[in-house]
C-alpha cells in the first residue's frame, strides 16, 4: 500500500543484527554516522545502529546521499524517525539496486526496524513489495509539475499553481470520498493559503453512476467555480440515488442544489468534449500511480488521505510546505527540524 510506502515504508522488525547481504567490495563510501539526541537523561547519546559496512555498497547508483535525501523526503515529517543507510547493493537484474535501511526512533529502548526496496535502473523509482513510487532527492517534484499543469478541477482557496496546491483525486460514488469530505474543508480552513482542487476519479469498474457525476461536475465547474462543491454536496449526501432507475434525477437534484440549470447541464455533460475532460482527468490520476480514492496529493506527495490522522496530515503538509518553500497561510506552523542530522 502506498500508507505503508510513504508513512512506514514496510519497515519489519528485527533483533538489531545486521542482515547477512554476502556482497563484494567496493569503494563505495559508507553513510556517516548519525548525531542522535540523548536516549538517557545522563551520558553520551547511544546509536541503536551497527555502523554501515563499506563491503555491503556494491552498487554505484544510486548514492547514499539520494538514498537519505528521498527517506528525508518521505520521513523528515517525523522528528522523532531516525535511520542509517546499511547496504545499496547489486542484483542479479541489470542496474536494479537493493537498499537496506535501519529504522529506529529517538526514545529510550526504540526497537531497530529494518525496510528494504529496489531502485529502477532509471533512477526514477522505488518498488517495496507491490508498491511503486518516484525516487530521488526530490521524489515528488515531477508529480507537483504535472498537478501543476493538467490538475483543471474546481478548486477552493488561492488561484496560484506555484504555491501549495493539495489535489483530491475522488470519486462522486464513492462512499470513502463523502467521509473525507469534512478533512477536505477543515483543510481548507487551516491553509488559507492552499490551491485545494477537486480531481475527478471515477472508478467505473465499480461504481457505473461515476463517469456521468464527473460529466456533470465539469460542466457545473464551467459555469461556476464554486458552483461545483454545492453540487458535490448534493451528490454525496444523495448517492444512494446513484443507480439505473434514479441516477439521472440524482444528479439534476444536485445541479438544482447548486443553483443551475439541470437541461443545460445535461446537454453538457452529454458532450464528447466533456466526455474527454473526464477522460483526461482519469489518465492524468493513473499517470500518477492513484490507485484509490480518495487520494490526497501535497505537492505532488500522494497519501491516501482517510488512511492518515489529521493532525499527521497537517504536519505533513507543513514539512512538504517548507522543503518546497511555499506559504501554507496557516495560523502557527511548527518549526521542523530534519531527521538524522
Amino acid at each position: 500500500m502506498i500508507a505503508g510506502l510513504t508513512l512506514a515504508f514496510g519497515a519489519t522488525m528485527v533483533a538489531g543484527a545486521q542482515t547477512s547481504t554476502g556482497a563484494a567490495a567496493t569503494a563505495a563510501k559508507p553513510a556517516p554516522p548519525l548525531q542522535l539526541q540523548n536516549l538517557t537523561p545522563e551520558g553520551p547519546p547511544k546509536d541503536p545502529f551497527p555502523p554501515a559496512n563499506p563491503k555491503y555498497f556494491t552498487a554505484t547508483s544510486p548514492t547514499t546521499e539520494t538514498v537519505n535525501a528521498f527517506l528525508k523526503a518521505l520521513w523528515g515529517y517525523d522528528v522523532n524517525r531516525i535511520w542509517r543507510v546499511e547496504a545499496i547493493q547489486k542484483t542479479q537484474a541489470p542496474d536494479v539496486a537493493k537498499v537496506i535501511v535501519f529504522v529506529s526512533a529517538k526514545t529510550a529502548n526504540a526497537k531497530v526496524q529494518t525496510t528494504e526496496f529496489f531502485v529502477t535502473p532509471d533512477g526514477k523509482h522505488a518498488i517495496a513489495g507491490n508498491t511503486v513510487i518516484p525516487f530521488g532527492a526530490t521524489p515528488f517534484a515531477d508529480a507537483r509539475k504535472v498537478l501543476e499543469e493538467r490538475a483543471d478541477g474546481a478548486y477552493r482557496g488561492s488561484a496560484d499553481k506555484n504555491g501549495l496546491m493539495l489535489v483530491e483525486f475522488a470519486d462522486l460514488e464513492c462512499p470513502h470520498c463523502k467521509d473525507a469530505q469534512g478533512t477536505m474543508s477543515q483543510l481548507a480552513k487551516d491553509y488559507p493559503n492552499a490551491r485545494i482542487v477537486f480531481q475527478s476519479f471515477p472508478l467505473t469498474e465499480i461504481h457505473p453512476y461515476a463517469f456521468k457525476a464527473a460529466a456533470y461536475g465539469y460542466c457545473v465547474q464551467k459555469q461556476k467555480n464554486d458552483a461545483f462543491f454545492d453540487y458535490a454536496d448534493g451528490v454525496f449526501n444523495t448517492q444512494a440515488g446513484l443507480n439505473a432507475e434514479t441516477g439521472d434525477e440524482t444528479l439534476k437534484n444536485a445541479v438544482v442544489k447548486a443553483g443551475l440549470d439541470p437541461a443545460a447541464i445535461a446537454t453538457c455533460a452529454d458532450s464528447q468534449a466533456t466526455k474527454d475532460e473526464v477522460n483526461a482527468s482519469i489518465k492524468l490520476a493513473q499517470d500518477l500511480g492513484v490507485d484509490q480514492t480518495p487520494m490526497l496529493a501535497v505537492n505532488g506527495h500522494l497519501l491516501p488521505l482517510t488512511q492518515v490522522p489529521y493532525e499527521t496530515l497537517k504536519t505533513i503538509i507543513n514539512y512538504q510546505a517548507s522543503l518546497d518553500g511555499v506559504s501554507t497561510g496557516a495560523a502557527a506552523a511548527p518549526t521542523l527540524a530534519a531527521p538524522g542530522k
